[in-house]
């Protein structure tokens, strides 16, 4: 039955070359050696990556035995081995999907499908997940089956499969699979669900996870309805320039657009989406009074309200004020992650210049203005948002401040990098939020 499936669906879509996520747990492992037995499968060059997150004693064990079960399939498996970072404030789960994820992302082929053996059941766990944190149509309507990932697709080629099928192949075919024990952790969420909640549902209920499913399938075109307007706003209110959004805009909005709205913007950003509370608190700041810089934080992310409009970043770190380096024209990283570089890459400065930061009360005469200005007015005048400021990198030959970033130079400064053939540019840490890449949160 299972190869049959896959037999049909790969019939359907395009010739593109497929690569699994092949965890070697029971599920990734029928998909893998049911898409083994295909030709057709073959012939797209197909497959596996295995990630080892090193979070369990034996997870080296566990790449061993991925490498070998696909040795003995003829099948290419290449290792991924990554570190989690657990300082952005989120769970180890969270951490390990995101560097899961990032690994895919750099792994994955151009136009290349990654293939993820998400079932029915999973779905299903999905969904009332998404329910219990208080999601909307998108959310509601579970896992995509297909969805841009990196430089190619997303595909769960297994959504309309039962876990109870995919275990029956196992068996079937006497295959040997990794036992994760943290999949039998109920103090995790998502295990709660499968092993204490679903039961005792499909118990009274014995339809539930068709239901459940059904109700996706529901919710999804209800979304995917919705987002034909949603995006037609985002149009209006969105500033390519500044990657802001014009906070009564969205405001004004009914709230089936407003939210699916919100979440994409900061998915486009790299950032998560916030609870239905952190929701509140955002569209209560709107109203501010002019002069307040309200900001509303969650884990990995800050929405400042200025100037009328939206703003997001990644959390911003304390800054030294009395950091300096030296600078000759390389790419400079500064403390808050932004790069102070040239716009010519190659060129090179005979002797190096000092950058430094802002401490307060510094004053510039622009090349080409009549007067001396502070700092603090150009910064108003110019409308840089006010967490951009301290970490805007100052300028200096011998003591002398010749530039503010790429912003401003003095007859010195501009006479300095015209000789030099390059002038500065500066590229903040919040001005090119990369893109997200992790699919909607499931367990493997």
């Amino acid at each position: 039955m299972l190869q049959a499936h896959l037999r049909a669906v790969l019939t359907e879509a395009p010739a593109t070359s497929l690569c699994v996520a092949f965890s070697g747990g029971p599920d990734s492992t029928a998909l893998l050696h049911a898409l083994a037995q295909l030709p057709e499968a073959r012939e797209r060059g197909l497959r596996a990556l295995h990630v080892d997150h090193g979070m369990h004693a034996k997870s080296s064990t566990w790449a061993d035995h991925c490498r070998h079960f696909c040795e003995e399939l003829e099948l290419p498996c290449e290792v991924l081995r990554v570190h989690l970072e657990t300082g952005r404030g989120e769970g180890i789960e969270a951490a390990a999907r995101r560097a899961r994820y990032d690994a895919f992302t750099a792994q994955l082929r151009e136009g290349e499908w990654l293939l993820l053996a998400h079932h029915r059941d999973d779905q299903a766990e999905t969904v009332l997940l998404k329910l219990l944190r208080g999601a909307g149509p998108e959310g509601l309507g579970g896992m995509r089956e297909l969805r841009p990932f990196a430089r190619g697709q997303l595909w769960r080629p297994l959504l309309s499969m039962s876990r109870a099928q995919l275990r029956a192949y196992v068996d079937q075919h006497q295959l040997h699979c990794i036992a994760d024990p943290s999949n039998d952790d109920t103090r995790l969420a998502r295990n709660h669900l499968r092993h204490e909640i679903l039961p005792r549902l499909t118990a009274h209920w014995p339809q539930a996870v068709d239901s459940i499913v059904h109700s996706a399938s529901l919710s999804r075109a209800a979304a995917n309805a919705l987002q034909v307007q949603w995006m037609a706003e985002m149009e209006n209110l969105h500033d390519q320039n500044t990657g802001s959004l014009h906070a009564a805009g969205w405001l004004a909005l009914a709230p089936a657009l407003r939210e699916p709205l919100l979440d994409h913007w900061l998915h486009s950003r790299g950032l998560a989406a916030p609870t239905a509370a952190q929701r509140r608190e955002i569209e209560k700041q709107c109203h501010a009074r002019a002069g307040q810089l309200p900001c509303v934080r969650w884990t990995g992310v800050e929405l400042h309200v200025w100037k009328g409009r939206l703003w997001s970043l990644a959390p911003q770190p304390e800054i030294d004020a009395t950091w300096t380096s030296s600078w000759t024209g390389e790419p400079l990283l500064l403390p808050d992650g932004s790069v102070l570089s040239l716009r010519q890459a190659d060129v090179r400065f005979d002797e190096p210049l000092q950058v430094g930061l802002r401490r307060g009360g510094e004053r510039i005469k622009p090349a080409g203005d009549a007067h001396t200005r502070e700092l603090r007015d150009l910064f108003q005048h110019t409308l840089m948002p006010p967490w951009q400021r301290g970490a805007c990198p100052l300028i200096h030959i011998d003591g002398e401040l010749i530039g503010v970033a790429d912003r401003w130079l003095t007859s010195r400064g501009a006479a300095f990098f015209e000789q030099a053939g390059s002038l500065p540019a500066w590229r903040s840490a919040d001005a090119a939020q990369p893109p997200a890449t992790s699919p909607e949160p499931h367990a493997d």
